[in-house]
This record gives structure tokens, sequence and C-alpha cells, in this order.
């Protein structure tokens, strides 16, 4: 075999692969098409729901035989040494390669959302906090760290980013998300994918798609998004990932649009996908998804129609173990019931991905030596500054922050001295380790509470927690209220507890009934305003909630999406002042638990008025998040009018007016006032962050073509129509600075998939 043309590294991947694969049996090519997680459990609390019938009973010894297509989480399983895991990898990977006929190992993947999710691994902020940092370099920055990092343990995949666009904050898995924006998405999520992929592993877009529309909010519910909605919310974000990011792979949902599931259809993972975007990698199922086909969503009857529907509507690999893919899957292509050519198909895609990483040549794998730090001086650095920049300063009306350094702080809340309130339900310490609490963390990972009395030294802090995350008992407010009375200055850090399938109040399987605080936090909140001391409220939550009941009353609101290990430290620096915030709101806060179940992409009947006595309207809008400093914006934009494929240069220079250094975001919206099927009122189209000294100005040139203002018709294209715009330069979607008017001449325009998707900016220095 070692001079077989397949091993030749001077022959083109699908060169190779055609030759391997000619020499294969039915078995050793299915093998290529599932994964095996080695060593998780089927019993106990901690696994998935469903995880034990989705399991299938197999021998090692002799499954490796004919080789294997992946491994499932060889580091996310159980706590895990870094250098000893990487070692035992290693070992394990030379045993697959020796057992089969062609010495091929597997692709080994790990989940990957806010770090590498493996013990003693920088646990950075949530993707909700990369949205409000509105910063994708330093998100691609972040994706290249931890791809150099699962590089040097021995992985090949990382299942991320999350390219769900939030449509129902009470959904679960809001803090995987990026934000309610695609534009925002998709920009950032490409980001992510060109870091992780710079560092050679494979990034998995997910979930493809729809998921985050599930009716109710409710986790693996179905899809009610119409066609439009479909077209130019939700796919968007992986459009643009796959075209500027460069990602390997894709991950199927779970969830069924209009009755099909997003495993088995063929419109979505061929026709779109392959067809129309000319994706070449591998489709992954979610993990169990294959099986779900048959189990929940019923449009099979055994778990061979069930890989039967899968292969055919393009889906590849099988995840997280083997199913459907396995003997069933075998015995069906030997009667007859599935073509061997759909075999055939996934096998040469997931071997191309294999050739292309490395792992048909002969020297794959060395066996890593010495120790390897997973959490790195610098890693801990970007954490940091990513943390900083993703704080969302809500309000502060009296000035109130930042903090006096000698004042009487009184820290109160459940969220104020746990760890755990920094991370996100796919961080190692909330997913793994509370299977194991004997085990220490194994990061560092300091409290608001710690952070705060280093940050400022000469203030006297003390701390009550007043209540649990989630529980009704109000036995602690006593304490609370009196130490609250005692201090100058209250500090109410609340929020979520991350956990998976109603082990938290945050995460993936914890959705919400409504967007009240959890358990009896608000009315701590209550009992600590009625104090008469001047309140700070600090959130470290994953989702928006409903602060409607407190606006007025608060000396300050300070928002934090999980920022992850240096997280209490960003957040003591933005009370005290040694942190200018500058985080954006990616997802609006609304005002009421109950009433704006939806986002801020709404029509006109989407938006308050007159037929209705609710208001929608949110509290602080998409965008939104006030600074220590001032900034002035002046633009001269005058309007124009151009074609239906022309474009138009809309600029603005904004100055630090203010004594501090500080960073602006400038936001460009786009408002359509007459369209041929409802619109958004108004919707993100580029943005710019500035970091600007005191005094100092930047000038700043959005390119708007006018493909950015196509959308969906009745008839399914994309189109860009003639007629007037608004383009509108604006610190958040409801604070707009200047409005630019255009007109669009010319024909009705249909656009391919060569479209603009981003829009193009230039940043200068001024005078």
């Amino acid at each position: 075999m070692t001079t077989a043309p397949w091993r030749d590294p001077a022959l083109t991947a699908a060169a190779r692969v055609d030759d391997l694969l000619s020499r294969m049996t039915l078995e050793e090519k299915t093998a290529q098409l599932y994964g095996v997680w080695v060593g998780a459990s089927t019993d106990g609390d901690g696994v998935a729901p469903l995880q034990r019938e989705m399991t299938a009973d197999y021998d090692w010894d002799e499954l490796i035989t004919h080789g294997l297509g992946q491994l499932t989480r060889p580091f996310g399983t159980a706590p895990v040494d870094p250098a000893l895991g990487a070692q035992a990898l290693a070992r394990a990977q030379r045993r697959i390669a020796q057992a089969g006929r062609f010495g091929i190992p597997a692709l080994a993947h790990e989940e990957c959302l806010a770090g590498f999710t493996a013990w003693q691994a920088t646990a950075y902020p949530v993707p909700l906090a990369w949205g409000a940092a509105f910063d994708p370099p330093l998100v691609e920055e972040m994706a290249r760290r931890i791809g150099h990092d699962l590089r040097a343990v021995g992985v090949h995949q990382g299942l991320a980013p999350v390219l769900d666009v939030v449509r129902d904050p009470r959904w679960g898995r809001v803090e995987e998300t990026i934000g309610e924006d695609p534009y925002l998405v998709g920009t950032v999520g490409a980001a992510y994918v060109r870091g992780l992929e710079s560092a050679g592993v494979v990034a998995t877009l997910k979930h493809f798609a729809g998921y985050a529309s599930s009716a109710g909010a409710r986790n693996l519910a179905p899809v009610r998004a119409g066609v439009r909605e479909f077209a130019d919310v939700t796919l968007p974000p992986f459009e643009l990932a796959l075209r500027e990011g460069g990602a390997r792979s894709v991950m199927a949902a779970y969830t069924d649009t209009d009755g099909i599931p997003a495993s088995a259809d063929p419109g979505l993972l061929t026709e779109l996908l392959r067809e129309r975007w000319e994706f070449t990698g591998t489709v992954v199922a979610d993990y169990f998804g294959v099986g779900f086909l048959q189990s929940q969503h019923r449009v099979a009857g055994t778990e061979a129609e069930a890989a039967h529907a899968a292969l055919a509507a393009g889906l590849d690999v099988e995840l997280p173990t083997l199913k459907c893919y396995g003997k069933p899957l075998l015995e069906a292509v030997r009667a007859g019931e599935i073509p061997e050519a759909l075999i055939d198909r996934a096998a040469r895609r997931v071997l191309i991905q294999k050739c292309e990483l490395g792992l048909l040549d002969e020297d794959w794998t060395p066996e890593p030596t010495g120790r390897i730090d997973l959490d790195s001086t610098a890693n801990r650095a970007l954490a940091r500054r990513i943390a900083e920049e993703s704080v969302v300063l809500l309000d502060n009306p009296d000035g109130v922050l930042p903090l006096s350094p000698d004042t009487r702080i009184a820290v109160v809340g459940p969220r104020a001295a746990d760890a755990l309130a920094m991370l996100g339900c796919y961080s190692f310490p909330s997913h793994v380790l509370t299977h194991h609490p004997d085990i220490p963390m194994g990061i560092e990972i300091p409290t608001v509470l710690e952070a705060l009395r280093a940050e400022l030294p000469d203030a006297k802090v003390t701390f009550a927690e007043g209540c649990g995350v989630d529980t009704p008992d109000t036995g602690g407010f006593e304490e609370a209220v009196a130490r609250t009375a005692e201090a100058d200055v209250c500090v109410a850090v609340l929020g979520d507890r991350a956990g998976l399938f109603g082990r938290g109040t945050s995460g993936e399987g914890c959705d919400a009934t409504d967007l009240r605080l959890p358990g009896v936090q608000g009315e701590l909140l209550d009992a600590l305003v009625a104090t008469g001391v001047p309140v700070v409220l600090v959130l470290l939550t994953g989702r928006p909630y409903a602060l409607g009941r407190w606006h007025g009353r608060l000396a300050a609101s300070v928002q934090a999406f999980f920022p992850g290990e240096e997280g209490g430290p960003a957040v003591a620096g933005v009370l005290s002042g040694r942190v200018n915030p500058s985080g954006r709101l990616p997802v609006s806060v609304p005002q009421e638990p109950g009433g704006q179940p939806w986002t801020y992409l709404q029509p006109p009947l989407g938006l308050a008025g007159e037929v209705s006595n609710l208001d929608p309207t949110p509290l602080y809008p998409f965008g939104h998040g006030r600074s220590y400093t001032t900034f002035a914006w002046e633009s001269d934009a005058a309007g124009a009018e151009i074609t239906t494929d022309g474009s138009y240069d809309v600029s603005v220079a904004v100055r630090n007016t203010g004594d501090r250094e500080g960073a602006e975001v400038v936001q460009l919206y786009l408002h359509d006032p007459v369209a041929s099927v409802t619109r958004p009122d108004v919707r993100l189209i580029g943005y710019q962050r500035l970091d600007l000294a005191p005094g100092e100005a930047r000038h700043v040139t959005f390119r708007f073509h006018a493909d950015h203002s196509a959308f969906t018709d009745r008839t399914g294209r994309r189109i860009v129509e003639p007629g007037a715009l608004e383009l509108r330069l604006a610190a958040s979607s409801a604070d707009v600075r200047h409005t630019t008017r255009l007109t669009l001449t010319g024909p009705v325009r249909e656009l391919g998939a060569d479209r603009r998707l981003r829009c193009e900016t230039e940043v200068r220095e001024t005078a």
C-alpha cells in the first residue's frame, strides 16, 4: 500500500481518494461515515436526553479493523491532563491505523464554542459577548489561538461557530449565538471561521439551518419561519461564513422547517448548500440527529430508513457515535434497499477532507512530548481584552459610575462570588466538570467580588448573597438589605447559571417561559432599591432580561454576557473606571417580560402602534451602549441617485470630545420605505468600531452597494428593486445621527450567488 497512488502526495486529493475508494470494501467505506464516542456514559443524570437509546453497542477491536471516520470529544468527555490526553489520543490513532488495511487514522473533533472545551483550557467569553464587542478582528485572533490549542493535542475539527440568528430570546441557546442581526452574526462568525481554519482546524458551521427559529423558543421544536424570513435572516450568516471564512464543514440542525427535518432535506443540504453555494466539504449530523429522524421526527420507520434519508439528503457523517450508519446501513445496502453510490459519495467527501488534513500520509500524527499549556498568558490576555470590549453600560443617568476608590460598597447577589457565573454552558467547567465535583477547576476564574476588591483596595467592600439563582428562598434578603443600608452604593450582581437540559437557567435545553429574572432575583433587586441607597445592577447572563420594572430606579446598569475566565476583572474594571465601557447590545433588552418575544428586525406591523395596547419597543435597542466619554459625529452625505447595480459612499467623521480614551461603534442601517413585500423598518448593513484618544477623530466611509438592499420577493428570487432608500448612520438601531436619501433607478435586478455580502469600510485619520 505504501506505493499505491492514494499515498502519493504529488497527486491531487481527488485523484488520491478515487484510487483509495476503488480498493475499499463496503464495510471500509461505511466506517468512514460515523464517529465513536469512547468513554461517554449512557447512564446517570449527566447524559443528554435519549443518549442511551441513540447509542449502539459495538466491539471496539472488531470495529476499527474496518477503519474509523471520527473520534468524538477525546478531551471534552471527562477531565484529562492535556499532555497525557494528547499522548493517549496519538496512541489511539496509531491503534486505529494499525488495525485497518490502509493505516488511516480517525478525524478527532471537539467543541470549541467559547474556547476549547477541555480541562485546563482557556474559557473565553461566549459568542453573545463576541457580538457585543463588534470587533471581528479580535474574534479572529481568538479563534486562531483556539485552533492552535486544538492542533497541539491532535484535534482536527472544531464544532463552531454557531451562526443561528436569535429570533426569540427565551430560547435557551441564545448565549451560544452572536446576536439577533444576520449581518452581525455573519461578519463576526466569518472572522471566527477564518481564525480557526488558519490554524489548520476544520470549522463546523452550526446549526444549518433555522434552529433558533423554533416555535415557542423551545429547544428542538418545529420551525415556523416563512420562506422569505428563512432566506433573508436565517441563511445569510452561513453563506457569508462559507464564502469569506472558508469553512470546511456544516452541521445539520435538529429542527424541521415546514415539516421537513434539516437532516433529511436535500433542498437544503444538496441543492442550496452544494449546488448553489458550491460547498465541497462535509456535512455532519448534530449529535444523534440521524437517529432522531426515526425517534423524534418520525419520517423514518427504521434505523436503515433514517440512514437512507440522511445520506440521500447529503448528510455525510453520523455523530457522535454509530447508530444508523453502522450495521443497519450495511444490511440495507446489501439487500439492495439503499444504493451503494450514496456511501461512495459521502465517503469520498470524508476522505478528501482527511487527505487535505494530511491523514492519508504516512507521517500523519507525531506523538506530542512535554507539557502542553492550554491557558497561556497570551490566551488569558486575549480573553481579558474580549471581555472588556464586550461589557455593555446600559445606563448611568446620575454618573454613579465609575465608583469612587474609597467608597463603601455592598456587593449583593447570587452571581457575585461564584466563578461559574462567568461561563456559558459549553465551557468545560459548566459542561463537564459539574459531574466531577472532586476535580479542581483547572483554570483561575476571579469572581466579581474578588476582582472588585482587587480593583478598589481602598474601598470597604461587604458581601451578602441574598438569594439563589433560581430558588424561591428569600431568607437571605434581610442580610442583603442590611449590608446595603450600611453602604454608599450597592452593586447587585444577578443573572443566570449556565447548564444543560433544565439544569441551568441558560444553555441548551434551558428555555424560559418569559424574560423575568430567574427565581426571586427580581424581588431581591426591589428590596435593595427600596433602601434608598444607589443600586448598580450588574447582569451576568446568557440572554437579555426585561428591565422596564426598574427603569429610572437604578443608579446604573451593566450587562455582561458570560464574559469568560477574565470576566470578573473586566466587569470590575468597568465599575472602577479603569475600563471605559464600549460594548454594544447584540440583542435588544425588552421592557416587559412577555411583551417582546422577538427582535428588532420588524416590519411596520411589528412595531408599536394604535392597533394594539401592547408596546414591543425595547427598553434598550439593538446596538445600544454608553461610554464614560463623549463623541461628536459629522457627516455631509447629501444623497444621490444610483442605478440598481450602482454604489454610493456614505461617510462620517467621529471625534472623541471627552477627556479619556474610548471606543465608538458606528453603525449603518438601511430603511426601505416602500417595497413589494414587507421589510424590516431598519436593518444593519455595516459597522465599524473606532478606538479614539481624547480629541482624536477618524473618518469612516461605508461603500454601500445596491446589492445590500436586496431581499427575497414573492417568487423566491433575491432582487434589488428601484425606488427610494435611506441610509442611517447611527449609534444604535434607534439612535440615528445622520440620514442619507438614495434613489435606485433602472430595472428590477435579480442577484445570483456572487452577490455582495459585506459593506466595505475604509477608516482614515482626520484633523
